[in-house]
């Protein structure tokens, strides 16, 4: 048996979102400043810059993690490389070799508590079901998901889609009936925006999207039917998604200060 105080029950912590296993809790206020941090920790709590953990309750699923999320666990929880054997391992090796991922992402097993590093990003939470089974993830955006969800690396439609945007030939995909995934986000829920696409196309300038199902078509391909129509456009290359499914993107990512 365990107890925990001044936790989530502090008035400084406030839990924002939940869904499945996890919990998102932010620190409204970082009182573990020095004279010299506080006019910075000041200005970053008025501008919505808090820290932010995950908390995942085992005793509702089991959990695979990015390498070196764990923060601390309590009560009955066990670490597992996730490895099922030989294949498995080259597999997962090989998988993240492509899309830069880590090969080993560890498994948690329990009915205890896990609790995540705490980070400035935006912790989004999405339902597999939501993307009818199947959610390619933009490069470095997997914190957490549900462990009975399936891994895989998914490859570009063309080979010149890589080479001429300028990232891997790989994603990270994610497969399953349900469960929940946990994504770490420079942008917060609030200002995503979600695309739903019957068989239509949505051509965006720039790495925008965050997130797409799986069925769509993803492409890098000129804004223009030719190089000249390209040059007038001004835009030159672009990510398009074709098919049926949903793409969310973050309209405000990486953009000019």
């Amino acid at each position: 048996m365990y107890k925990v105080s001044n936790f989530t029950d502090n008035d400084d912590v406030r839990i924002i979102d939940g869904l499945g296993p996890f919990s998102v809790v932010e620190y409204l206020r970082d009182l573990s400043v020095t004279p010299a941090t506080a006019e910075a920790a000041f200005f970053c709590n008025k501008m919505n810059v808090r820290k932010r953990q995950v908390i995942c309750d085992l005793s509702k699923a089991n959990i695979t993690l990015q390498a070196g999320a764990m923060q601390w666990m309590l009560g009955n929880v066990n670490a597992t490389t996730g490895v099922k054997g030989v294949g498995d391992l080259f597999g997962k090796a090989l998988r993240g070799s492509v899309t830069g991922e880590s090969s080993i992402k560890p498994e948690y097993t329990g009915d205890g508590i896990l609790v995540l590093e705490p980070t400035y990003k935006h912790l989004i939470l999405l339902d597999i079901a939501e993307w009818n089974g199947s959610v390619v993830l933009d490069d470095g955006l997997f914190l957490a998901c549900d462990s009975k969800l399936k891994h895989k690396a998914v490859m570009r439609s063309n080979f010149s889609s890589a080479v001429a945007g300028g990232e891997g030939l790989f994603n990270l995909g994610i497969v399953g009936n349900s469960g929940a995934i946990c994504l770490e986000s420079d942008v917060p829920k609030e200002e995503l925006v979600t695309i739903e696409l019957s068989d239509d196309v949505i051509k965006i300038d720039g790495n925008y999207a965050i997130a797409w199902s799986g069925s769509l078509n993803f492409t890098v391909e000129r804004s223009g039917k030719s190089l000249i129509g390209s040059a007038a456009s001004g835009e030159g290359l672009v990510n398009v998604y074709r098919g049926t499914g949903k793409v969310m993107m973050a309209p405000v990512r990486n953009g000019p200060i």
